[in-house]
This record gives C-alpha cells, structure tokens and sequence, in this order.
C-alpha cells in the first residue's frame, strides 16, 4: 500500500480545496469543526482541581472520530491544517487528544496558512510546525472562564427575573449590552441646547457667482448665538455694511487611504455600506476564504483569512497589487514606496495578513459570474479596499477666504469666513468612494471665484439659521463594534455571535440600523451591574482580554490567571445568589408594555416602560394600576423649538406633533432614522 500523508481540516469547503492542490499522496479529511467541548448541561469545569476541564464528544461527532481514527490509522505523517488563530488550534489539539491512540509513533505537525491558494498551502506543508500550546492555553481559559461566568451568573438572573425563558449572562455579551444600556440613558437625560449660526451670500462686483460664507469671529472670540434674539441683533448690527476680502488661504491637503481590512474595520464597512449585519458579513466572508469554484482553476480561496487584527500585507501581494493600479489606472497612481499600515487595535492577536484578495488580478468583474450575489458585493469590497491602499493619498486645493466688515470707514467685530475645496488628484479615492463630512464651523465646501484681498464684495443676503445640540446616537452594529474594538473588549471575530444574541434575548432590538435597549435589557443590565459590579466593567474585561493575550504570548499561565480571577468572583455570586431569592424583579409582558427608557417614575419611583394605547405608544409606570403615571414618548426634538417630538395617531395616521402643541404647531412625518440623532 502506498504511504499517504493525512491533512486535517475543519470544514468540507477546504477540505474539497486541498484536495485540488494536493494530489494523490494525500488524503484531506474534515473535522467538521470543534470535535468536543464542555459538556453542555453541566459546569464541566473542577475548580478545586486548577480549573480542570472535563471534554465530552459533541453532538453528531461519532461519525467524525471515526472516519478521522481510520484516517490516521492508514497515515504515515499527520498535518493540522486547521485555521490560523487560537479557535483553530484548540480544534487541532483536540484533535490530537482524540486520536492519541492512532497517531501514536507518528510525526503529527502544524501547517499554517492565511489564504487556501496552491502556493501557501504547499508552502505550509513543506516547512510544518508544531502546535502551539501556549494558544491552546489562551483558548481554553477563554472557554473555561466564560463558562464559569455564564453558567452560574445565568442561573441568578432566572431567579430574579420571572416569566422570561432563555436569559443568560456573559462576560463579554454583557459589557456589550451596558455599552447599549448606558448610551440609552444618556440619550433619555439629554437636553438640547438651542444655538443659532449666521451665513451670509456674497458674490464678487463683476462676477454673479454667489457663495457662501458663515460667521467665525465677533472680534477676538467664537460667536456666541443661542437665541434668535442673538443672531437678529447681529444682522441689525450689519444693516448697510460694507464688506471686503480680508485675506485668501491656500493650501494643499492631501488625505491617505484607509488600510486594508480587518475583521472589525471589515464588519463595520459590511455595515454602513451593504446594510449587513456582522453576522452576514462574517458567513460571507468565510464562504470566499473556503473557496469558490472556477473554471480551469477548482476550488480556489479568494480572500486571505477573515478573523484577524493585521493590517500587515506580503510583499509579495503589495507588487501585484502595485501591478493592478499601473494597469487600470497608470503609474501616477502609485506612491514611490509601497505604504505601510500600523494596527491600531488596543490588543492585536496573533500576526496575521490583512484580509485581502488572495490575487489582486482577480478582478470583480471578472469573478461576478461565477460568485453569487452576496459574494460578488463583498469580495468587490475587500478588493477595492485593498487596491485603494496601496494608491497615493488624493490631493486637494483648499481655499479659505475671510471676509471683513467695515461701515463708514470704520472695521466692524464681525469676520465671515468661505471654504472652497477642489480635488486635484484623485489618488484612491479612483477605486473607493468614501463619504465626505461637512464642516461644522465653516460654510459647506463650494466652488469659489477667484479673490484677493482687499476686493470689495456684494452682499446678496444674512441668513441666520437655528439649531439644537444632538444627542448622541443610538450605536448600529458598525458603531458598537468599533467601540468593543477601541475599548478592547472581546474579539472582532466574537462580536457577531455577542450581538445576534443581544437580539435573540431581546435584550436589544434592532430599529433600522440602530440597536436600542429593550425594557427587558435595562432590568437585566441593571441587575448585573448592581449585582457584579466588578465583573461586568469596562475595564476589568478589557484587562482580561490583556491577559488571555499574555497567556497566548506564553507570558502568563492559564491556571494563574483563572486563580486570581474565581475566588472575589465566587465571594460576588454567594451574595448574588442569596439576592436573587428575595428580590424578584418583574418584567410586563410582550403587547403589555415594550422597551424602557431607563427612567423612574416620578410619583412612585417603579421602572418606566412604554405602552401601547389607542392614540399611539406613551410612557407608564410598571406598577400600574396601583400608580397611574403616564407621560408622552419622545422620538425626537422639535426642529422649530427644541421641545419633544411625540407620536400621535390622526385621521390620516400616524404622525409625529410637538408637545407643545397648540403653541407649537410642527407636524412631521415619522422618520425613524432620526431618533439616532
């Protein structure tokens, strides 16, 4: 018989790849992901005895094992070919422990690869490695740690919380539903502030364009405008001035591109520009990591693997890269030196690449036909993202011109300023579009005439405009996992799973793009919070997350770090637990009362929650009918008076009016969108 090496995979897709690049002497088996865990209806976890994990066989795994076991039996050479960070390597040694009977006397190595193409897994093969346990320990503490928490912190909230089936409590899943929680709040409490801006119109003597510019100075300080009565006695203060071009700046800005994806920056951009949730982002992006099917080539992986904190590229993907832009869009397009990007997550995980097309010569279009349509939108996507990256910055003429204004001679306080702005170079802004921010402070960018100072100038009109402070928006997915990133909590590749079971508790609900907390998420949130105080902290989980980095660095031990987290986490669950008998918290049932806003009721002190009643939803106390408080649902500010908007149902439907009606006659349309502030 002749000798076969075995290669062990997690899934069928690159299992079916391999085997495309490998040939005969190889046999390519899948295991079909995790082969074991911890048993899933007990803790599985003996913390007298250093935390030891008890494995069982996982549903479904039998026919697994065994294919795996007659695999080995016949191999000569064993390889791990698992994915490239600590999820897959904790799936290879399993492995490994399984079949310790069958790979007994025979050499069992690691081979590591980023991207399923021919070269880098015949690359990985040639020069194999071994596992690294010191990712294994990292694994398994994150496993054996969040075990601990959710499988006895869950059983708490079941008794403080009746009448809810499936909560549960977790070390990650619940800082991200305080982040929800608290943004809440602060939306709830926030007063808009009324401030006013003034514009006026110029245009030059002889020219009739017309441009804008808003008001910057009153002598030495900003404009202070917070009622109309401010902004009048400005325009009366300018009644037959006259006006000249102070001073005309000009300057070159140029603005870098964006590095090249990771798995945050690519969940949020899945986000904000294909309205993907994370979770659809992520399956997406794995299905073009694993493989697509093409012509004359099999089944080839199109994109470098999707869970990584890197903004490292190859060299060698940089010049076919460089490659790419000379051809589509010439040699100017190409920076002297290929750019560099530093990672600028708060805890990078292993060095990984970037995530990145596997060949920049595989264009979108010359793929579209044989992606489907999910896949063709995100593999465009990473492409153009990591094209652009490798591009010169755009470069921009920006001109400022500050206007002076002067009666009889005599300079007047108040200085007006334009701001023009003119692409000059496109750079990679040619491969990815971005969406431009408008400046605060100044008047819109425009296209201006040429000035000098000194000119006079026509003023055309005064234009004070009223606005109120926003509050800050609800997260949406992109948001919220750009703030998990920054904060260092949890893993980019985690927080898909963390919010699709926010939503699947609901603990959160998803409202266009926003998530915004439920009545049941605030109870739950503001229980565990009271309860674990120190657990459920931004920066204690942020530091674990720094430890189990350490342990994967070999730098920390996994039982050293358990030891020093269970026995003040044990100490906080006693008490808890004693807690949860007596205080038992209700929460009105589903079409009784919906989300809270996190407020008290200020006759009884009860929890706020929001009904339906036959004008619309109002705000009521959940001690109802023992305390009768009710007040209307704000969803957003009066544009006209700063007061709140409220839903109201009329003879044409449903309708958003000011409170302050009849004094205050806005009626709008609802636009859901707005609440995000």
């Amino acid at each position: 018989m002749a000798s076969m090496k075995l290669v062990i995979v997690e899934s069928p897709t690159k299992a079916r790849a391999l085997r495309g690049f490998l040939g005969c002497g190889y046999r390519v088996v899948a295991s079909m992901g995790h082969i074991r865990d911890l048993p899933p209806k007990q803790l599985g976890v003996d913390v007298e005895h250093d935390f030891r994990p008890t494995y069982h066989q996982r549903k479904g795994a039998r026919q697994v094992i065994q294919r795996l076991r007659e695999a080995a039996e016949q191999a000569e050479a064993i390889y791990i070919a698992v994915d490239p960070d600590r999820e897959g390597e904790a799936i290879g040694w399993h492995v490994t422990q399984v079949l310790r009977k069958e790979l007994k006397g025979k050499p069992v190595l690691r081979a590591t690869f980023h991207e399923i193409t021919a070269p880098a897994v015949q690359a990985a093969l040639a020069q194999p490695g071994q596992l690294d346990l010191d990712l294994v320990n990292a694994q398994q503490a994150r496993r054996v740690l969040d075990r601990l928490v959710g499988y006895q912190v869950s059983p708490v909230l079941w008794r403080a919380i009746r009448g809810h089936k499936g909560l549960s409590a977790g070390r990650v899943q619940t800082v991200a539903l305080r982040l929800i929680v608290e943004r809440e709040r602060e939306i709830a409490a926030f007063v808009p502030q009324e401030y006013w801006t003034l514009d006026a119109e110029f245009s030059k003597v002889d020219d009739a364009r017309r441009f804008r510019a808003r008001l910057v100075r009153v002598g030495k300080k900003k404009p202070d405008l917070k009622t109309e009565a401010d902004a009048q006695a400005v325009v009366a203060a300018l009644a037959g001035a006259d006006y000249r071009v102070l001073k005309v700046g000009q300057r070159q800005r140029s603005r870098r591109p964006y590095p090249p994806y990771t798995t945050s920056t690519l969940q949020q951009d899945g986000a904000n520009r294909l309205n993907w949730s994370a979770e659809k982002t992520m399956r997406v992006a794995q299905q073009l990591y694993e493989g697509v099917d093409l012509p004359g080539e099999g089944t080839v992986g199109l994109i470098t693997y999707m869970r990584t904190d890197s903004t490292h590229v190859s060299e060698l993907a940089q010049q076919e890269a460089r490659e790419v832009v000379a051809r589509f869009w010439g040699d100017e397009y190409l920076p002297d030196k290929p750019p560099q990007y530093k990672t600028k997550a708060k805890v990078a995980q292993e060095a990984h690449e970037a995530i990145r097309p596997t060949s920049s010569q595989r264009t979108p279009r010359a793929l579209r036909e044989h992606l489907t349509p999910d896949q063709a939108r995100l593999y465009e996507l990473i492409w153009r993202r990591f094209i652009a990256a490798q591009m010169k910055p755009a470069l921009y003429n920006v001109t400022t011109v500050d206007v002076a204004s002067a009666r009889d001679g005599q300079d007047l306080p108040y200085l007006f300023r334009a701001t023009g702005r003119e692409l000059l170079f496109p750079g990679f802004l040619a491969a990815y579009e971005i969406a431009e921010q408008e400046s605060e402070e100044d008047a819109a960018d425009q296209a201006l005439p040429p000035l000098v100072g000194g000119e006079p100038l026509l003023l055309h009109g005064l234009f004070p405009e009223q606005h109120f402070t926003k509050p800050p928006p609800r997260f949406t997915e992109a948001s919220l996992v750009k703030e998990l990133e920054k904060l260092g909590i949890g893993r980019p590749s985690t927080y898909a799973g963390i919010i699709r079971t926010l939503v699947k508790r609901t603990y959160v609900e998803r409202q266009n793009k926003s998530l915004r907390a439920t009545g049941l998420g605030f109870i739950v949130c503001d229980f565990l919070l009271q309860q674990f105080p120190g657990l459920f902290a931004v920066g204690f989980t942020a530091g674990m997350e720094e430890d189990l980095d350490r342990i994967a660095r070999g730098e920390r031990g996994w039982v050293e770090v358990l030891a020093a987290f269970y026995p003040p986490f044990a100490a906080t669950l006693e008490k808890a637990q004693g807690i949860a008998q007596t205080a038992v918290l209700t929460v009105p049932r589903e079409g009784g009362a919906a989300d809270s806003p996190g407020e008290r009721c200020p006759e009884c002190g009860g929890a706020v929650t929001v009904r339906k009643g036959k004008y619309g939803p109002f705000r009521g106390c959940s001690n109802f009918p023992r305390c009768k408080w009710t007040a209307p649902l704000a969803v957003s500010t009066c544009p006209k008076c700063g007061a709140d908007l409220v839903e109201r149902r009329g003879k044409q439907g449903v309708f958003w009016g000011c409170i302050r009606y009849p004094d205050c006659r806005t009626r709008l349309k609802p636009n859901y969108d707005k609440e995000t502030g």
